[in-house]
């Protein structure tokens, strides 16, 4: 029986777009810092890092990463 390899996903919801992608396809693993997984999404967005800098990053059970913007309440 071959074994699959799972890797965690990372969400990103980015200026009114959302994208999915394996974290591997960014060279980013579940032990990545914040400030890696930004300046590796920016980099794929072709922004500068610190437009992301109020973006929340939600580290999920399941090992997906979700990239988004801060919540506004009221």
């Amino acid at each position: 029986m071959e074994r699959q390899l799972i890797t965690g996903r990372l969400h990103i919801r980015f200026e009114g777009r959302s994208m999915d992608l394996r974290l591997a396809d960014l060279d980013l693993g579940l032990a990545s810092s914040d400030g890696e997984i930004r300046v590796a999404i920016a980099g794929y967005l072709e922004v500068i890092p610190q437009k992301l800098a109020f973006y929340i990053i939600e580290r999920h059970p399941n090992g997906n990463i979700t990239l988004r913007p801060e919540a506004v309440f009221g």
